[in-house]
Formats: C-alpha cells, structure tokens, sequence
C-alpha cells in the first residue's frame, strides 16, 4: 500500500477562482486566453519543482511552473497556460526530496496516471452562470397545492390500464404502487404553485423545477400524450404562462421536465403507428413484430420507447425551427431550462447508441434559443461522458452525491429499478468511501460543470431523506447542511424543509401541509438560514474544496475563495464527538486566524495549526473565518 508523505495533502488545486484566473469573468474561458493556473502546499513542504503537463492537439509539453511569494501558511507555484482547445487537459508533475509525484483530479499518485481524471478547463463553454447563486426547489405538480378545483380531475373521468380515474382527498395517504397509484389526483396545479410563490421566496429558494406539466392521463405525466399542450387538469397553457411572468416577479427561475426517451402508449404518433406500420410516425418506435411486440421503457408496455434514427422525430423533438425543445423556451413561457428524464437511455437500443450524438444535438438546439438554458439529465449513474461540456450541463448527482451520502448516513445498498441489493451486515458505511467516491465522481468532469451539478437529498423517484435516516432529525439536518455546502447546485424537494414524511412504502408523493401548526418550524428555520448562506457565500458560489478531516464518523472541508473560508465539519454519531483539534494548516489556514461557527455563534481561534473544536452531538457545523 502506498504511504504519502505528511505533506502531501496540503498539496491542493483545483478549478475555483482561487486556482483557475483569467480575466474572461462570468463569461467563461475563451480560445486563445491566457489563464493563471496555481497550485499550493504548505510552507515546509521539500518540493524542488513543479511541472504542468498539458497535451495540446496530442502532443504532451510541460511548463515549469514558479513559486510566488510565500504565504503567512502556505506556498504557491503559478504558471501561465493558453487555451488553444475547446477542452484543455491537464495535471501536475511533482519533483520532491522522496522523488516524482503525479498531482491531478483524484490526488497525489506515485503511478503515471491515464488521462482520464486530468483537470480540464472548457473554452467557450456557455455556461448557465445564474444557476451557481441558485437554490432549486422541486414540485410535483399534482402534490402541492390546489389553486382551482373547477379543473381537478373528477371520479372516473377516464379510464387508463384499465383503472378508472379518482379524485383523492387532500392530504390522504397516496396509493403505494400499481396502476391505482398513477390515476388517483389530489388536484395540485400550477395555479397553487403561482399561490404559493411568497411562500417560496419567503423560504429563499430562488429557482424552481417542475415534474412533467404536458398533456398525460397519469399524475405523474411521464407517459406524455401531447408535447405541445399543459394538461389541462393543472390549468393549461394560460396557467404555464401567468405563472411565468409571476415567477419572473417574484425573481424565481423556472425549469420543465420533459420526456424524450418515450412517450405514452395513447400518444397519437403511436397509436397511429399501432393502426398502420406504414404511417408517417411508426419511424418514431422500434417495433419487433407490429403490432404488439415494441421497444418500451424498462419493459413497461404503456411506454413505448421513441427511435432516434428517425431524422423526422429528430426534426419534431429538437432539430426543427419548431421543435418541442425550442418552442417552450420562447416568449410567452420563456422557460430557463429542461430537466430531460432518462438520460442514460435515451437514444440507446441495443446496436444503436445514439445517445450522445443525440444530446449534442439537444445542446445545439435549446443553447440557440437561450445560452443561458440550464440542461439537466436525469441519470443514476456514471454520466461523465454525458459532461465533458458538449452534452448536459448537469445531471440530478445521483451517484456522485446523493446515495454515497444515504450509505454514510444509513446503510449501503444498490438499487435495480424495482429491487434493493444490500449486504447482510449493519456496519457502517466507511466515511473514507464517501470522500473517495465524491473525489472520483469530480475527477471525471471539469470543475465548471461540477460546480453547476444538480445536487439533491431524494426527489419523486425516491424515498425521502427523512426515511432515509429513519426519522433521525440530527441526521436529516446533518444532510441538509451537506447538500448546501458541497459544490455544485442544491435542491430541496418540496415539504422536506418542514419534516414532511412517507415511508418506503408509499412513496415520496404525498401532499404538501399547509396547515402550518404539522411543520418543524425549527427545521425549516434551519433550511432558511442554510438557503440564504449558500446563496449568498463567495466560498460556496465559487469557492474550492479540500477535505480537511477524515474520521470513522466525521468529515470536514474547507470551502475557500479570496474573500472568504467556510469549514464544514459533519458527524454522524450514534454518540457526540469529544472536543478535539481539526487540523487546518494544510488547508493554507494560518495561525490566529478566529472562526465562528454560523448556528451557535461560538468562536474558535487557530493554533499550532489546529481549529479547537468542542464536543459535537450529531448533525453538522459550519464556521466561518471571521475579520
């Protein structure tokens, strides 16, 4: 096993403003820049030289980086690298006393590493640069709040799978699963949401993300029946367009979720394709023998799967002057981006892999009708192909945020749709994994997406993080104080500021409370006070990430920019932390520098290199350095 010197981890860079300078500001990195790449260790590190290696058009070239001044706690090297390429690649060679190291996104390695974790910095990149002072907060429609029973749906309305329509009782426990779950309505709509907008803003969430508004005869709308209407039942397209220019009142973004991977079975492209195998829309799906044997969604028969070898559904979804993707970005609905569901799939089957060329090509679309369109995926996965800065913006961190940090916080296991796979034992999850596997989920994109990644706690498709720790409030706070200090772009899901619950098994769907005397209002307080640090933070707007701490139940990190240093420190428990120093010299944290922690007010002074902590119950901390 590798041993790394006692210096080595104050060894540190990364793609924030402190580490990446160029004079292009918000408007990203252009070709042709000049950019300032730095890196820093401590004082009294036994470093001899320090090499960039970059590899323009293939070619591997180092420059030699010099020291700059030595800080009150650190020393910083720079070099000058133009950017002569969309994506520029590079790391770090290490000449010390014990001999070469290799520096890139995943650490320090002794190894020659491949090229698959280097740094990278994007030129002309059109980022959605609003999104890195926003706080989403996500709805499902149909749960959230009634603005206009005149439009609910009414009892036995229609009938879908063979399962009549029903009108449910505010706030009654939804259906589990099965047919009945998708068919039942409780009568949310985007009226109630236009209602609910102080509520939002008073909360201090600054952006919002709508499950599937489009025409469809289940509540959840994912079995889409027509691309270019709001259903009905949630107010139509007038309701999408009042609630527009409310949203642009109140300061609010606005993103839609849109299905392209498939449609539903009552679609009229399939049903007309379902008749005659020789309509125009059977291109739009794979069928094996028509009519009954058909490409469909995870084997779900009232989904079929739409076929992108199709140049004509291309034309219709995102190619066309007219397509579906541009057409809800334009005046009156001028919406600020998609969530785009089942992106790992979409545009794949079997010997066609289509998805990337598919995806650049919805990039190339939605990003000429608004730049500054966010384009999110949904993905469970690996997506780092899908953000390398040619594809999505971002994906819903599944699996580089949210379920390492539910294994830390509960337990381990893996989820195939339908089933969970676990280990027999109860041991805790490693706090090591989690910052071993947040490490390697940042070290396979660039720094400018992972900063704008779609960071959430658990959403419509999962149980809520309240469930996830088993109604731990220590831990749900613990939770919430990560996703709004990690880096990337947070998402609350709506009613888990005020300890709204569920159960494995009825879903996280259930209606919003407003009856104000069932909140946690200290839980909500505590969102509050969260929401506006994290909007409001230099550090975590654009600020580094190091880890500081590793302990079998404890980490702590430092987020840093110029004009402020943020350290996080989260305990699991089950028992308090006894008081102890956390060491921070390596985080370029001199001596006599006081801190004080945002919740409590207490304040701490460095020493020796070590921020004295007190004893920690459970939950979380963070503390900022003071003047």
């Amino acid at each position: 096993m590798l041993t790394y010197p006692p210096y080595a981890f104050s060894i540190h860079h990364d793609g924030s403003g402190r580490y990446v300078q160029s004079n292009s500001g918000e408007g990203g990195l252009r070709l042709g820049d000049k950019v300032k790449i730095r890196l820093r260790a401590m004082s009294d590190v036994p470093i001899e030289r320090i090499f960039l290696r970059a590899c323009p058009d293939g070619e591997q070239e180092f420059i030699e980086m010099q020291p700059e001044q030595e800080g009150p706690a650190c020393r910083w090297w720079e070099v000058t690298l133009r950017l002569t390429m969309p994506i520029v690649n590079y790391r770090f060679l290490i000449f010390a006393e014990d001999g070469a190291w290799w520096y890139n996104g995943s650490g320090l390695h002794r190894h020659t590493p491949t090229d698959a974790e280097d740094f990278r910095l994007l030129a002309d990149y059109a980022a959605p640069s609003w999104v890195w002072r926003s706080v989403f907060y996500q709805i499902f429609p149909d749960r959230f709040a009634n603005g206009d029973p005149s439009n609910d749906v009414l009892d036995g309305e229609f009938t879908y799978l063979g399962v009549p329509a029903r009108k449910r009782r505010w706030g009654e426990p939804p259906t589990p699963s099965g047919p009945e779950a998708m068919v039942e309505f409780y009568g949310g709509d985007l009226i109630g949401i236009e209602q609910h907008l102080d509520y939002l803003t008073d909360l201090g969430v600054n952006a919002l993300y709508l499950n599937p508004i489009f025409t469809a005869p289940s509540n959840h709308r994912y079995d889409v029946i027509d691309y270019t209407n709001v259903d009905p039942h949630l107010g139509g397209d007038a309701a999408l367009i009042s609630l527009r220019r409310a949203t642009a009142e109140w300061g609010l973004r606005l993103i839609l979720d849109i299905v392209p991977n498939h449609c539903g079975v009552n679609h009229p492209w399939f049903q007309a394709a379902l008749a005659d195998p020789h309509a125009p829309t059977a291109e739009h799906f794979i069928f094996y023998h028509h009519p009954d044997d058909y490409a469909c969604w995870l084997g779900v028969r009232s989904l079929p799967k739409l076929n992108y070898r199709s140049m004509a559904l291309r034309e219709i979804m995102y190619s066309g002057p007219d397509a579906i993707f541009r057409r809800w970005l334009r005046s009156p609905y001028s919406i600020d981006g998609w969530r785009i569901d089942v992106t790992n799939m979409l545009a794949r089957h079997g010997v066609d892999q289509l998805g990337l060329e598919v995806g650049r090509g919805i990039r190339k679309a939605v990003k000429e009708e608004n730049p500054a369109a966010y384009l999110v995926g949904e993905n469970f996965f690996d997506a780092s192909a899908q953000l390398q800065g040619d594809c999505w913006d971002a994906v819903m961190n599944y699996a580089g945020f949210t379920m390492p940090l539910w294994h830390w916080l509960s337990r381990f296991e893996v989820r195939q749709y339908g089933r969970l796979i676990r280990p027999s034992s109860d041991l805790p999850w490693p706090t090591r994994a989690l910052v071993e596997t947040w490490e390697a989920y940042r070290a396979a994109i660039p720094w400018a997406i992972a900063r704008q990644q779609f960071n959430l706690l658990g959403s419509h498709d999962t149980p809520r993080i309240l469930t996830i720790v088993g109604g731990d409030q220590a831990r749900n706070r613990l939770a919430a104080g990560l996703l709004m200090t990690y880096v990337g772009v947070p998402c609350v899901y709506y009613g888990d500021e005020i300890g709204l619950g569920d159960s494995r098994d009825t879903t996280a769907r259930g209606c919003m409370a407003w009856d104000r005397s069932t909140w946690d209002e200290e839980l909500r307080a505590f969102y509050q006070k969260l929401i506006k640090l994290r909007r409001t933070s230099p550090a975590l707007i654009d600020g580094g990430f190091q880890v500081l701490l590793v302990e079998e139940d404890t980490l702590a990190y430092l987020r840093d920019a110029e004009e402020e240093q943020l350290i996080v420190v989260g305990h699991r428990g089950p028992g308090n932390r006894p008081a102890s120093p956390l060491p921070v010299a390596h985080g370029a944290i001199p001596d006599g520098v006081e801190f004080i922690e945002i919740f409590s007010g207490m304040r701490a002074r460095v020493v020796n290199g070590h921020l004295p902590l007190p004893a920690m119950s459970p939950g979380v901390m963070v503390w900022r350095a003071g003047s």
